[in-house]
């Protein structure tokens, strides 16, 4: 750990309170939170990491700067980029506490615990399960075209949307303090994380028809025409007269069962590529 840095001395009396300095490295460093993850505290060291220009703040003795290091030295696990509102909660408490006010250090360590939980219900549905798939399927668009933006877009609309939260969820946490609790503790978590689990299920949905692809070229009769061309007719051009993507439809049901049996997704992955060669080389699956 490096000296402390202050923007002005902290003297005895004078209410101590973050500056913009100190939430700009709060925000940068809460960006590691995952940096020395372990199996025993989890995120818990990266929290101390990101923390640590709050402490060095509010505390000026050195043993009290150890005390608060120790308190936070903890099990903490949630989705990364929903620790930030509660950092900013945390500063909001320990900054109280710093100054005097009646707040006990077990109490601190209640609310990170109380609310990792279910911000992580929150945020693993919306980070993972609608914004990524979102952002993926703009970028795979343009990259199946040979564009070079794909990528690049979907590296751009990610860390906008990620940064930009971190950083105002940072300062709402900060702001309003332990207030802010009192807005999670209603009905909000529980109809945020229905609509954003509702809204991954849809888009998820839309990406079956979109980018799952089964072709069936088996011939099933050769008709020549009066002008002397010859028509095809394959089980594709059947199924699809019947439903357009109805095999698609049947794979990604085939693969939520087996992955409701326990099947590991990394061999239903494997498994998908072995067939399609397989099948692509015997001829019954075509491009």
């Amino acid at each position: 750990m490096d000296n402390q840095e202050t923007d002005v001395d902290i003297a005895e009396g004078v209410e101590r309170r973050l500056t913009k300095r100190d939430l700009v490295n709060l925000f940068v460093r809460s960006i590691f939170l995952q940096g020395s993850w372990n199996f025993e505290r989890m995120q818990g060291l990266g929290w101390n990491f990101g923390f640590l220009p709050a402490i060095r703040r509010f505390y000026t003795r050195k043993e009290d700067q150890i005390e608060a290091l120790q308190r936070h030295n903890e099990f903490f696990n949630t989705t990364p980029f929903m620790a930030a509102p509660i950092v900013g909660i945390a500063a909001a408490m320990e900054e109280q506490r710093a100054n005097g006010r009646d707040i006990d250090g077990k109490a601190i360590t209640s609310v990170k615990i109380g609310l990792m939980g279910p911000l992580a219900g929150v945020g693993d549905p919306i980070w993972w399960g609608t914004l990524r798939p979102i952002f993926g399927a703009l970028g795979a668009s343009l990259a199946l075209t040979g564009n070079i933006l794909g990528p690049i877009l979907f590296f751009v609309l990610w860390n906008i949307f990620q940064l930009g939260f971190r950083w105002y969820a940072l300062k709402i946490g900060y702001e309003r303090g332990t207030n802010i609790i009192s807005t999670l503790a209603g009905n909000a978590l529980t109809k945020l994380t229905e609509g954003a689990a509702v809204l991954g299920l849809f888009v998820m949905g839309a990406l079956v028809s979109k980018w799952a692809h089964v072709n069936i070229p088996l011939v099933i009769s050769r008709t020549k025409m009066p002008t002397g061309q010859v028509s095809t007719v394959t089980v594709q051009h059947v199924l699809d007269q019947l439903m357009p993507g109805l095999v698609p439809l049947l794979l990604t049901f085939l693969c939520i069962w087996l992955l409701n049996k326990k099947v590991n997704p990394l061999v239903l992955i494997l498994g998908l590529f072995i067939v399609s060669i397989l099948g692509y080389w015997v001829g019954i699956l075509g491009m």
